[in-house]
């Protein structure tokens, strides 16, 4: 089988305005701080990965992530490509806490890796599909922009609208009011980034009941260490119950399925890198578990990536891949096609298929 060292590792910081400021729960981000990797080969492939560090969410900065992926580089030089697994495994072992930078190295590997051999990496990973249909996130804003933005989402055809709750219960059902009114016939997932307690988290749910209005599933409701409090919720419902932030590794996915606490969860790659990411789709659909892919603040290279994964898995009931970059500020060409809200991969193009502009 063909195969190539990597000769060199580049290291740069990616910087990209928002074009608004993106609320959640637990912060606000005003820009995209992220990292670039790239692995070069001795036959000349060049393989792209992207960190996403979020503090709140992984405790992870920009700082931090080109430090670690600094740290690794002499690491990584010289290694066969093909050897990517036991390459992630070394650095698991020892830059444990800093999973956003080693996804990066991950993401970087397979890019190449894919590349070499000549195939899409949806294609790698299981080729269930090249197509996938992705929600689009309202963020913690106004009533009055909640409904102005959930009908134009609606109208470019969106057929579910995931919204940010979490931070003040009574606002949190005004917006969902205003998105219901201006999104009648569309499905609403909410994310709560652990803003409620499990109490009132079921009371909400109860309020929403009497409004009218079932989401398609409550994600993170309460503190990601309170699994007991999310059973709480979860067992007091019919909604379905996911877990987010609750899951970073398979050891934590095997705890969801022992206490049996949530219905779904999500996978994000900057949580649990691609790798574990792999190990924790299979344990989900070993429980009969729902799953659900999600993103940080990413460019289009390590969204392209979740999309890859999402399709050549093609076991998601759940993808939230929604773009947050003006295409003119995007750092990336190529890759899977966005035409709202489907994405579809280019069956021509090996890897990723993004190229730095």
């Amino acid at each position: 089988m063909e195969t190539s060292k990597i000769s060199k590792v580049f290291i740069e910081s990616l910087n990209v305005p928002l074009e608004e400021p993106f609320r959640i729960a637990i912060g606000t981000k005003y820009s995209i701080e992220n990292a670039l990797v790239t692995v070069v080969l001795d036959n000349g492939i060049e393989g792209y990965g992207e960190a996403a560090p979020l503090e709140p969410i992984n405790g992870e900065n920009q700082a931090t992530v080109l430090a670690t992926l600094n740290s690794c580089s002499d690491f990584i030089v010289g290694k066969n490509i093909s050897e990517y697994r036991s390459i992630a495994k070394i650095l698991k072992s020892v830059f444990w806490a800093q999973v956003t930078a080693r996804c990066a190295v991950e993401m970087a590997l397979l890019d190449a890796y894919t590349k070499m051999l000549g195939v899409p990496l949806y294609q790698f990973l299981g080729g269930i599909t090249n197509k996938i249909e992705t929600d689009y996130t309202i963020d913690i804003v106004p009533p009055d922009i909640c409904r102005s933005n959930a009908t134009k989402l609606s109208k470019s055809g969106y057929r579910v609208i995931k919204t940010k709750v979490g931070k003040n219960l009574v606002d949190d059902i005004d917006r969902l009011l205003a998105i219901r009114e201006g999104a009648p016939d569309c499905g609403i997932t909410l994310d709560a980034n652990q803003g409620y307690s499990p109490c009132d988290a079921v009371y909400f749910l109860g309020e929403l009941e009497k409004n009218g209005i079932r989401p398609v599933m409550f994600e993170q409701p309460v503190i990601k260490s309170d699994l007991q409090g999310l059973k709480f919720v979860k067992d007091h419902t019919s909604v379905l119950v996911g877990a987010d932030e609750s899951v970073f590794t398979s050891a934590d996915a095997i705890n969801i399925v022992r206490t049996g606490c949530a219905d779904v969860i999500n996978i994000k790659l900057m949580k649990s890198g691609i790798i574990e990411a792999l190990d924790i789709a299979a344990i989900a659909r070993s429980a009969n578990i729902k799953l659900m892919i999600g993103c940080m603040l990413e460019t289009k290279l390590a969204l392209g990536c979740s999309v890859h994964f999402a399709a050549g898995l093609g076991c998601f009931d759940f993808i939230d891949l929604d773009p947050h970059i003006d295409p003119v500020m995007e750092p990336f060409t190529g890759g899977p096609l966005y035409a709202a809200p489907f994405y579809t991969i280019p069956e021509d193009l090996p890897g990723i298929g993004c190229q730095k502009k």
